[in-house]
């Protein structure tokens, strides 16, 4: 049987344990996911309210048993609470990712990471060129833009107040008004993130 011990590392006979820094970590994380208390959840858990709180300071040493039972109450695979989580690193090269195109304007709109399940926001990169400008539709109520140009200029924001912007330049905006984004020079390049209440 594997066992869990403290640095995560080999014991001599071929055998490796699970990091208790990592099975804090995720205990932690996933309790406070559930929006459960230590005390709740050691109830359901049918553990000990000491050796949860040890778990989650990285102390003690857990069974297999407590483990499983822990992974039950929060709903999680097991693995989920023993293997440390690693960091997600998502690329999009230039180029690349899904793009939409305006009918009337000279705009194009890549979707670079689309709302998470636990966040309400779109991230996209937008390309326009000084033709006519992007008028949009008022979007669902509660929802509000942030724009970011990165080179070029542009008139953004309010359809009836719109401002113009210079590299670098950040505005926020509600979306469920009529709004625009009209480029001024060649080659405009913007960052828009999309909020939903």
């Amino acid at each position: 049987m594997t066992e869990i011990r403290k640095n995560g590392t080999g014991n001599g006979d071929g055998t490796t344990g699970a990091p208790l820094a990592a099975i804090a970590a995720s205990l932690q994380r996933e309790r406070q996911k559930a929006g459960l208390s230590l005390t709740e959840l050691a109830r359901r858990a049918g553990v000990a309210k000491s050796t949860l709180s040890q778990l989650e300071s990285g102390t003690g040493n857990p069974s297999v048993e407590t483990l499983w039972a822990l992974s039950v109450a929060l709903d999680v695979p097991f693995a989920q609470l023993v293997q440390p989580s690693k960091p997600k690193v998502q690329i999009i090269r230039a180029g690349e990712g899904a793009r939409f195109s305006a009918e009337r304007a000279d705009y194009v709109a890549t979707l670079l990471s689309p709302s998470p399940h636990h966040a309400r926001r779109d991230l996209y990169l937008i390309q326009a060129e000084p033709d006519r400008p992007r008028e949009s539709d008022p979007h669902l109520p509660g929802t509000v833009e942030h724009v970011v140009l990165c080179s070029g200029r542009a008139l953004v924001g309010l359809l009836d107040e719109p401002v113009e912007l210079a590299p670098g330049d950040y505005i926020a905006y509600p979306g469920d008004v009529a709004h625009v984004f009209k480029a001024l020079e060649p080659g405009t390049v913007a960052v828009l993130a999309s909020e939903h209440t």
